[in-house]
């Protein structure tokens, strides 16, 4: 059975079921900062669990995408790892319980194949379920009639399910399937569960927890309001015992990648491997990190995620890298990509068609970052050379776990490849001082990770204000001031606050608000809020709730309390400046799109008063004639002064009227569509100006760089749009006033000025070099004996610059009868410092005298170079003298 035929027939079973069919959110699309990506079905639905949202439906069912990458070194050596997967998942929202989930999940598992059901023989499925849940135990025993012996009781460590932060948890209960003995010892999956494979994990949701410190130790701080349910069937896993193959990475989904790998490099899978994962040859294990980080690579660009340095950039970069690294430990050099991920786009786009819509956007990434690698690996093997190089001239056998470490941290260079190329060159590496170093690199990281963690229980303060309220209104769609209630005052730490008094620090919770909170890149509004004959200004208005808008204020005047009365009032010129800017962020971007093609997708923004930032994906540098092409179509757009209109439709709706979705944004069923006349149409909940024509005017100031294939844009809006040009033309005025041309010769006299003035420095550089070296001959036919060495010593022009210096030994040097020992010593001044030059010819080599040995002596060690020549620098400009008399003095002793 296909895997899109298993994610089909699971839809349909739940469906029949009242189940709502809910789509995969993207990767990215989640609002926990504990989280760069979506690793489990339950993720979407965590509002809806904690009670922070009302859900839209009693019972839903999904097939989400997944990434996990805490286990990303065991990819390949189980047959449960891998980087991507998809989760089956049937969720109850206080519906159904553990009468429900049970039965519903064996009759899916056991209905044979001609009624739409997988068919598996329930002879060979055991469950497992927590320490003291004999409510589940007697529903799997009496409702289903699974036999005592093939249940089993288990531990917090392997039955009790959370996400590993604070947040919902509870027990559950896991079905396994006894894939035979050729899989392992029998005896159930206490015994081995290689043999007995974990294919569906009910959790049974009923516990908020806190304080977690492992998967063991936590805190249950309440009963969740409703009891939910939450199951994962690991789509890749049923895949692989419906299809009768060993592990996840010989499905149909993933062993063509795996296939074509083996085939360049020569390798044949399973050859020397034998059922189980832990038996895997070295060689397969490689390949199945190959074939997995290649799909992975291929679904998180196409979610829109974008190779970098950090966050979930750096995870995707890691997993390109260890793919290619994989292929490169086979004996593969050339570029892979090409070759393996239009076999992952065949393999995935059955189950989601947009990875072969969007292939052209995906693989320009893909195959720039594989570039890139590869010109990492070939800079750091010429490092690592070097290395080995001098390892060998102090007679070390070994190199250092520093070496290693900074290969490693500074290029990107894999240990693995350090420990190939090492071992070519018999030596060997520090392993475990290069563990050390990566260990304390992971615990500080860990650290600040911990540090940065708030998790869903640390907005206890901001949740109890919610639950006494609701939902706080927003209204500033349509107003800019309005009398509202203040609901709750919250002080440091989110404490509530019956008052508060003139200078302190709080936060305004009020029933309604015309205050915009920060969000979609569009700054806070700011303003007062006047409560009797009390102050308070605005400073930032925040959501760290859905549906909870929080306004940070400092009392100016008086007191404020809960309960009372007052009227909110915005910075009106602050609202329109920046909604000016957001609608113009629209245009830009749809803009982009026009001329650079759909690949070119929002990555960020900000929305400030009178200026924009706008962040998209592209593969290289927007060429200035394009810029200028983009700015000249949005100003046409504002002149044609088109209607600015709102409103609000599903989702569905939405994606059929063409309305663009940003990628790593989260939206309901019920969705804000901007448009823009028929010029521009985009999912936004920011606010914006009635018709195009108020924004005035857009300038583009700059186009640049902020990552791998992200690139930047900055404008101004509006009045400080025209202040910037105003500005522009009072310099061009004054530089034709100087010029004595008019305003448009500007550039092109600057250009002639600019040409003169390289083509004097080149002149200027000819004629010092000229008085430089026109003393070489005389210089050298002065040389004086000094412990029967020709030396030579003389300061250069003032000013002459370090080339010129360098070349003046070299001429003294060779002017000097070759037959004769010769040393040359120039000192130069420069800046207020001092630096030597000494130069040897091969005579005085022969007597065992060394440019670079003269050099450290005259500075105590700080210079270098060749034997034949050799330079050093740094100290006061009065130094030149005793550097000269330095080098002579070394002559004499010698």
């Amino acid at each position: 059975m296909k895997t899109a035929e298993i994610k089909r027939r699971f839809l349909a079973h739940f469906a029949a079921n009242g189940h709502t069919v809910v789509p995969s959110a993207a990767l990215p699309a989640i609002d926990d900062p504990n989280l760069l990506f979506i690793n489990a079905g339950m993720v979407q639905f965590v509002p809806y669990f904690l009670g922070q949202r009302t859900p839209p439906y009693p019972r839903a069912v999904s097939v989400q995408k997944c990434i996990r990458t805490p286990d990303i070194d065991e990819v390949g050596k189980t047959s449960r790892h891998g980087t991507f997967f998809q989760m089956n998942g049937n969720f109850s929202f206080g519906d159904y319980f553990k009468e429900g989930a049970i039965p519903l999940a064996w009759e899916l598992s056991t209905k044979p194949v001609s009624g739409g059901g997988f068919g598996l023989d329930g002879d060979r499925i055991w469950a497992t379920v927590y320490l003291d849940d004999d409510e589940a135990i007697e529903i799997w025993h009496k409702t289903v009639g699974l036999p005592m012996e093939r249940i089993v009781r288990r531990g917090k460590r392997d039955n009790y399910w959370s996400m590993g932060i604070p947040g919902p948890a509870g027990p559950c209960s896991e079905l396994y399937y006894d894939r035979g003995p050729d899989y392992g010892p029998g005896g159930g999956p206490d015994v081995d569960e290689d043999r007995f494979l974990e294919f569906w994990n009910l959790v049974f949701m009923q516990y908020e927890i806190a304080d977690v410190k492992s998967k063991e130790d936590f805190r249950v701080v309440r009963e969740l309001p409703k009891k939910n349910i939450d199951t994962g069937m690991g789509l890749e896993r049923i895949a692989s015992i419906l299809q009768g193959v060993d592990n996840l990475y010989e499905i149909d989904e993933v062993r063509p990648i795996l296939a074509l790998a083996a085939e360049l490099t020569g390798r044949e899978y399973g050859a020397r491997s034998g059922h189980v994962a832990g038996e895997s040859h070295p060689d397969d294990v490689r390949l199945r990190v190959i074939a997995d980080h290649v799909r992975t690579a291929l679904v998180l660009i196409g979610d829109g995620v974008t190779p970098s340095n950090e966050g979930r950039g750096y995870v995707l970069r890691r997993i390109m890298r260890r793919a290619v690294r994989s292929i490169r430990l086979l004996g593969w050099q050339e570029p892979a990509l090409p070759l393996l991920l239009p076999v992952a786009r065949d393999c995935m786009s059955p189950s989601y068609p947009e990875l072969a819509t969007d292939f052209d956007r995906i693989s320009q990434y893909a195959y720039a970052e594989e570039d890139a690698f590869l010109s990492t690996l070939r800079a750091g093997t010429t490092i690592l050379d070097t290395a080995i190089s001098t390892a060998r001239q102090q007679g070390s056998p070994t190199l250092s776990g520093d070496q290693a470490f900074a290969l490693h941290d500074t290029y990107g260079f894999p240990i693995d490849l350090t420990l190939e190329v090492a071992a070519e060159q018999g030596l060997t590496v520090d392993s475990e001082g290069f563990r050390a170093l990566m260990a304390d690199q992971r615990a500080r990281a860990k650290a600040d990770a911990r540090a940065r963690k708030t998790g869903h229980a640390d907005l206890s303060a901001y949740r109890s204000a919610l639950d006494a309220g609701g939902p706080v209104e927003f209204t500033g769609y349509h107003e800019v001031a309005r009398e509202s209630r203040v609901r709750s005052v919250l002080g440091a730490g989110g404490v509530a606050l019956p008052a508060a008094g003139e200078g302190e620090q709080i936060e305004l919770v009020l029933d309604a608000t015309p205050f915009y909170a920060e969000g979609g890149g569009q700054q806070a509004d700011q303003g007062i809020i006047t409560v009797g004959d009390g102050q308070v200004e605005i400073v930032d208005v925040q959501q760290p709730l859905p549906g909870l808008i929080v306004h940070k204020a400092r009392v100016v005047r008086g007191e404020v309390r809960a309960g009372d009365t007052g009227y909110a009032e915005i910075d009106v010129t602050r609202r329109k400046a920046i909604s000016r800017s957001h609608t113009a962020t629209h245009l830009v971007h749809q803009t982009m799109r026009n001329f650079l093609g759909e690949s070119a997708t929002q990555a960020g923004s900000l929305n400030a008063p009178g200026r924009l930032r706008f962040d998209f994906n592209t593969p290289g540098a927007v060429p200035a004639s394009v810029l200028h092409d983009v700015e000249q179509q949005v100003n046409e757009v504002l002149l044609g002064d088109l209607e600015v209109h709102a409103f609000i439709t599903s989702q569905e709706e939405a994606r059929r009227l063409g309305a663009m979705a940003l990628f790593g944004e989260k939206y309901g069923d019920e969705v804000r569509v901007v448009e823009v006349g028929d010029y521009a149409r985009e999912l936004c909940g920011g606010t914006h100006v009635a018709r195009s024509g108020q924004l005035g005017l857009v300038k583009i100031l700059s186009e640049a760089s902020i990552g791998s294939g992200v690139r930047r844009v900055e404008a101004l809006v509006g009045i400080d749009a025209f202040g910037y040009l105003a500005r522009e033309h009072l310099l061009v005025s004054r530089l034709a006033e100087l010029y004595r041309v008019p305003n448009e010769q500007v550039a092109e006299r600057v250009e002639q000025t600019v040409t003169q003035l390289r083509d004097a420095e080149k002149e200027l550089e000819k004629l010092r070099a000229q008085l430089v070296l026109g003393g070489a001959a005389s210089l050298a036919a002065s040389a004086r004996e000094v412990g029967g060495i020709a030396y030579v010593g003389t300061e250069a022009p003032e000013g002459a610059g370090g080339n010129d210096v360098r070349t003046l030994a070299q001429e003294i040097r060779g002017k000097i009868d070759p037959a004769r020992p010769a040393v040359v010593a120039v000192a130069a001044r420069a800046g207020g410092k001092a630096s030597l030059v000494v130069a040897v010819n091969q005579s005085a080599r022969g007597r065992g005298v060394s440019a670079s040995d003269l050099v450290k002596g005259a500075l105590s060690g700080r210079g270098g170079g060749s034997p034949d020549l050799a330079q050093g620098g740094g100290l006061p400009a009065s130094e030149a003298p005793r550097l000269l008399a330095s080098v002579e003095h070394s002559l004499t002793t010698a």
